[in-house]
């Protein structure tokens, strides 16, 4: 019976976590592409604006229930505030204001330690050592893709504070996903989300920047794939693997991110790999597949 279980798993649960992954790591191409051409604040609200059109749209035509409760409406906008709008935004904001991009990903790499720490107190799921073990590897792993890209000393404390915040918030935002997400269409939940993101990136961007945006056909293709891969597919099958799995187990996958990342460095822009890196990347996959056996 148990060698039966693999092959009875539907089929988008067994190819949600790689999909996840490649999708997830085009942002990095994307933040690259659109860099030139509009503020970082200003491209996120127009990708949430764009994605919760597409996303109105699409539980219009399927005719797909709104949650009824203003408790289900309140849990879906407190979670896009957290997965997207501060995590997003202080992601970025750092990065504008002197993070180098390198720091910000390591920092994002302690997502699947905070997960872990949190997740006993929080959701009641307790870590195995094998748990920890895997975390430990992948951390190291992710922290050798990036080592090449650490030569800046240079981490500004606001940066720093706000990186560090976004991190958390990501954190704690797949927390309460897990906690509150419900059941309810995951189509409907998204576009709730992505309300309460621009909700809250509206009064950054009209704080810190002055809307620029320049529509070049780089930054129309950038922002597509934006919205339709990442705001749509990426979130999607993110929250659909929170809601088939342990938090921790999910996070953890995020190690593999920056692997795949300069994989696609490599390939679109010439970046080179060396030889740290790719010993970065075999340890940041047995670190998730040590986290992830079951």
């Amino acid at each position: 019976m148990s060698s039966d279980a693999p092959t009875s798993e539907p089929l988008l649960a067994r190819l949600a976590p790689p999909l996840f992954v490649a999708i997830w790591a085009t942002g990095f191409i994307v933040a690259r592409i659109v860099a030139p051409y509009a503020e970082p604040l200003t491209f996120l609200l127009v990708r949430y604006l764009l994605a919760l059109t597409v996303l109105v749209a699409v539980v219009t035509v399927a005719r797909v229930p709104w949650p009824r409760t203003g408790r289900e409406w309140t849990n879906g906008l407190v979670a896009g505030i957290l997965l997207h709008g501060f995590y997003l935004g202080g992601v970025f904001w750092a990065v504008k204001n002197g993070l180098p991009a390198g720091i910000m990903a390591l920092i994002a790499g302690l997502q699947p330690l905070a997960t872990a720490i949190l997740s006993r107190p929080l959701l009641g799921e307790r870590v195995p050592l094998r748990g920890w073990a895997g975390i430990a590897i992948g951390f190291l792993g992710a922290a050798l893709v990036i080592l090449p890209k650490l030569g800046e000393s240079s981490m500004p404390p606001a940066a720093l504070t706000v990186g560090l915040l976004g991190m958390l918030s990501i954190t704690l935002g797949t927390v309460w996903q897990k906690r509150r997400g419900g059941t309810g269409d995951l189509r409907a939940n998204v576009a709730i989300q992505y309300l309460g993101a621009a909700a809250v990136t509206v009064p950054m961007v009209l704080l810190t920047e002055e809307g620029r945006i320049e529509w070049a056909m780089p930054l129309i293709g950038a922002l597509a794939w934006a919205v339709l891969g990442l705001s749509i597919g990426a979130i999607g099958l993110l929250l659909y693997l929170i809601r088939r799995g342990a938090v921790v187990g999910v996070a953890t996958l995020l190690y593999l991110v920056p692997p795949v990342a300069a994989l696609m460095a490599f390939a679109l822009f010439g970046e080179t790999l060396s030889l740290v890196q790719i010993v970065g990347m075999g340890f940041a996959a047995f670190g998730v597949a040590i986290a992830s056996r079951r």
